[in-house]
């Protein structure tokens, strides 16, 4: 017999679960990670595909792309990316030195070459698309 501190605990962890974006992700989802030169340079080296996300916590069109990204990452083909996130308020200096002049802007890595950009997209086919250039 489940008592009422059961159910209402039960309940509030079902609640928990639902109120709480992300906390429910795929295991092989992509976690973002803040830039960090050394990091980068290693995992431009590994091989692996890199993504560099520049965003900004207040604008809207990066919420929009983050969706986009976490329901991609969360595809086995996307799987393997390594994604950096650039602050556009706080780190003018980095943007500059991947030439980056606005926020919302995505950049792919295979090899540890640049092989797609995009700024301003939020559709997920055109960041699929873009993804896929580093797979």
């Amino acid at each position: 017999m489940i008592t009422r501190r059961t159910a209402l605990g039960l309940m509030a962890g079902a609640l928990a679960l639902v109120a709480v974006p992300g906390l429910l992700r795929p295991a092989f989802a992509v976690e973002r990670v803040p830039f960090d030169r050394s990091a980068f340079e290693a995992a431009l080296k590994s091989g692996k595909p890199v993504l560099v996300d520049v965003s900004a916590t207040w604008c809207i069109t990066c919420k929009q792309q983050h969706i986009v990204l976490d329901k991609l990452f969360g595809q086995p083909r996307f799987a393997g990316f390594t994604v950096f996130g650039i602050d556009y308020d706080t780190q003018k200096d980095l943007m500059r030195s991947f030439g980056v002049r606005q926020r919302s802007t995505l950049i792919v890595y295979k090899d540890g070459k640049e092989v797609g950009r995009s700024s301003w997209q939020t559709s997920e086919a055109a960041i699929a698309a873009l993804l896929s250039k580093g797979v």
